[in-house]
């Protein structure tokens, strides 16, 4: 089993190589990986309330997950109180994970928590639902579901 210090190290390793503005990246696996070896790490799903809805979420305990939205629906507009509300779901000196998607709006909410004082604030890389396959699809070409990682449907 890999161990927390292993899966930090590796979501550093990208930050370095990608010149990430937040600690790093960690794909799916390695995020349940990291959920699983450290207590404190905790998952935020930063998708709209009607995605979970409509499309299902991550299943993790409680003390492991929060939901914050970085942009509500219908409009699209920014969270102006994203972290606020996430301050009060994740201390600053949790290993914290961003998801969304399809790994777009967690990369900014990762700068943001970074900017804000969150040492260890890391993207989920490949998302909920991954990229769309040839037709159209999601969850069919990476992501979290399509890594058979513990979920639920809508």
């Amino acid at each position: 089993m890999t161990t927390r210090d292993d899966l930090l190290q590796a979501a550093h390793a990208r930050q370095q190589q990608n010149q990430l503005a937040y600690f790093g990246a960690l794909d799916p696996q390695q995020a349940y990986e990291l959920l699983q070896a450290d207590p404190k790490a905790v998952l935020v799903d930063v998708r709209t309330q009607a995605e979970l809805d409509w499309v299902g979420g991550v299943n993790l305990p409680d003390e492991q997950f929060a939901h914050v939205e970085w942009n509500s629906y219908p409009g699209g507009k920014q969270n102006p109180n994203f972290i606020e509300e996430l301050k009060a779901r994740v201390p600053t000196d949790a290993p914290v994970l961003f998801l969304c998607r399809s790994a777009a709006r967690s990369k900014h909410a990762a700068r943001l928590a970074a900017e804000a004082g969150y040492s260890y604030a890391m993207d989920v890389l490949e998302g909920f639902e991954g990229a769309r396959d040839e037709e159209y699809h999601r969850k069919t070409v990476e992501g979290w579901c399509k890594r058979n990682l513990p979920w639920h449907g809508a």
